[in-house]
């Protein structure tokens, strides 16, 4: 595949760096955050936490925006009050960085390192937050430790392996089912075996764990999950099996090979897997799955086009009116999709949803695994960069998508549902959407909520943060949490 210079140089190399990615250096702690407009909703109790890159140092190569040190940032909400706070994932790369007074290890664009002790790369526990049996977990995208968070603090307990009974690393975006109050997971390899599935109990202990026969390592992101199945994906990127049998990495996209989608029983094997073959795609956030008697639906936001410069990339609406942003090599033209897995035919349909470029997509959590009617995601920026300016609800029964933009020059993040508190407030939309938005030009951040049952309302309520928010990945909402009342930040390192 051939890359022009309009392909690769589309924004310059550092610009996942600076401006409204560049690092903060300082923890901090502030209570009482000041109402800026509208009025904290008294049904709105918990923990609203959001991950992220945040180098502590300046990187030795060329930099990817998934290569940043973690911080997560929260906000606990209760009593008509909110109190903000943002804390390193101290991970043992970080510290051992610190130790050193450097970034030691290069990041996913240059050549990796496979002799390196614990990898080729840095466990960051940059990507996502999770929460399990009273629980909060920082994760890792290309399956890590899992990093244990106080969610009262947010400090850095350390590593977990459940009491003993994790003998793999854990993948980021694992699925808890509100049902069961089983974790469902997967761990992801380079080397054979290429991913396991496994289940934590409701008690904290592994369960369940499963080697999956896989042809190569498989990039793998994300899962879905339904009262009796786990979803999986063996998609049509991938890193070159030639190049990677010489110590080299380099991700193709291969129109020719199908995508395969497998279903496998929670607790099932590897010979159990249901393999569809679907039209090729690539795919990192899937919105949800669930049963409609022997089919599995499974709605995500499917990028057909995922390359750079591939010179085959198709020529759509959307990519004649606005631009698409880069992260990488990653072509990031997502869309809403759903796929129809005919357990009983063996058969797979599919079809597009909604043409909104949108992904970071987020549910009622409550509702995982069942037929959820609304998903709510990040808009894209028009920009070369991946940025969020609004964002969009998706009602999945109709297709229609109501969206909400940010105030001109302000971005925002994933936005996290929280369910009312109130026991007599138990509809799919009673609640609210937490997220956190940024000006661009003077790096002021807040924090905005929203009525889930119409975001045309606008913020009911915006509330002053007084450290500077980074854009960030993946957030998750704590119901009950209890802030801490004197806990001080600790020192932070400065690059």
């Amino acid at each position: 595949m051939t890359m022009t210079a309009e392909d690769t140089d589309r924004h310059p190399p550092d610009a996942y760096l600076r401006g409204p990615y560049a690092s903060i250096h300082t923890e901090t702690t502030t209570r009482d955050l000041p109402v800026l407009a509208g009025e904290l909703p008294s049904d709105l109790e918990g923990l609203f936490v959001r991950n992220g890159s945040n180098p502590a140092f300046d990187p030795p190569g060329h930099y990817h925006w998934f290569d940043g040190d973690g911080m997560v940032h929260g906000v606990h909400f209760g009593g008509g009050t909110a109190t903000y706070r943002n804390r390193w994932v101290r991970t043992a790369g970080l510290e051992a960085d610190l130790d050193a007074g450097r970034a030691r290890l290069r990041g996913i664009l240059e050549p990796p390192d496979f002799t390196a002790a614990g990898g080729p790369f840095k466990d960051t526990g940059n990507t996502d937050v999770v929460h399990h049996a009273g629980r909060l977990y920082a994760l890792w995208w290309l399956s890590g430790a899992a990093h244990e968070l106080d969610p009262t603090t947010l400090e850095t307990i350390g590593v977990s392996d459940f009491g003993g009974t994790l003998p793999v690393t854990m993948n980021a975006h694992p699925k808890v089912d509100p049902s069961t109050g089983e974790m469902v997971f997967t761990s992801y390899s380079m080397l054979p075996p290429y991913l396991h599935i496994g289940v934590v109990s409701p008690e904290g202990r592994v369960t369940h764990l499963e080697p999956i026969e896989l042809p190569g390592p498989r990039l793998q992101h994300d899962l879905a999950i339904t009262p009796r199945f786990t979803v999986l994906f063996d998609m049509s990127m991938m890193f070159d099996p030639e190049l990677l049998a010489v110590g080299r990495t380099k991700v193709r996209f291969y129109r020719d090979l199908p995508t395969r989608i497998g279903v496998v029983p929670r607790h099932g094997t590897s010979s159990e897997v249901r393999w569809f073959e679907v039209e090729p795609f690539f795919m990192y956030h899937v919105i949800n799955a669930h049963e409609e008697g022997d089919t599995v639906v499974l709605r995500g936001c499917r990028m057909a086009d995922p390359l750079v410069g591939d010179p085959h990339n198709a020529t759509t609406e959307v990519s004649t009116r606005r631009t698409i942003p880069h992260l990488g090599h990653l072509r990031l033209e997502p869309v809403l999709w759903e796929w129809r897995l005919d357990l009983a035919t063996g058969l797979a349909t599919e079809r597009a949803i909604d043409d909104t470029v949108s992904e970071f997509p987020r549910i009622n959590d409550l509702r995982m695994g069942t037929g959820a009617e609304s998903s709510w995601s990040p808009t894209f920026a028009d920009r070369p960069t991946l940025a969020f300016d609004g964002l969009v609800h998706h009602d999945l029964r109709d297709g229609t998508a109501t969206v909400h933009r940010h105030p001109e020059g302000w971005l925002g993040n994933e936005a996290v549902f929280a369910p009312s508190s109130d026991p007599a407030r138990t509809g799919e939309r009673d609640g609210y959407l937490v997220t956190f938005v940024t000006e661009e030009a003077t790096g002021t951040s807040e924090v905005h909520v929203f009525d889930a049952n119409d975001l045309t309302l606008g913020p009911v309520a915006r509330l002053a943060v007084t450290a500077r928010v980074p854009l960030g990945y993946h957030t998750e909402w704590v119901p009950g949490a209890v802030s801490a009342t004197n806990d001080d930040a600790t020192p932070a390192p400065r690059s």
